[in-house]
């Protein structure tokens, strides 16, 4: 039972998963900050208030709707993955072009080797298949 523990945590996957966590956790410093200095201010410059909150308040049967508080978290999305993406995917993928590594959005090595397997035994067979599966 140990064994199989040790040879879990070992694999790459588990390590890259627990990497993952760990950088994703240090984002989020950087992405509340983004939120706080960047994207609450905008959607006050636009609408007046920093969010969308009491926009769209009804009652019904004693029960509160707001569709502001739904506006609010669409929009955050949509901002935060804006700003995600041209603030720190391009410029790491421009950064990586300077030194020549991969690009963010790049495919992985696994991927594109299984893609190879996939067309060398399709050429093999002599028959190309329409695949539902490829992207």
């Amino acid at each position: 039972m140990l064994k199989g523990f040790r040879d879990f945590i070992l694999r790459g996957s588990a390590i890259e998963l627990a990497v993952g966590v760990v950088i994703g956790a240090a984002f989020t410093g950087l992405v509340d900050a983004l939120i706080k200095g960047f994207i609450d201010p905008l959607i006050a410059a636009l609408f007046g208030k920093p969010n969308l909150d009491a926009f769209g308040n009804f009652t019904l049967n004693n029960a509160v709707f707001s569709i502001g508080l739904i506006l609010t978290a669409i929009l955050n999305v949509i901002f935060v993955g804006f700003a995600l993406y041209f603030f720190i995917v391009v410029p790491m993928n421009k950064l990586n072009e300077r030194v020549g590594g991969e690009k963010i959005d790049s495919e992985s090595p696994e991927v594109a080797l299984l893609r190879e397997i996939r067309d060398a035994l399709r050429a093999q067979e002599g028959t190309v298949e329409d695949d539902v599966n490829d992207a």
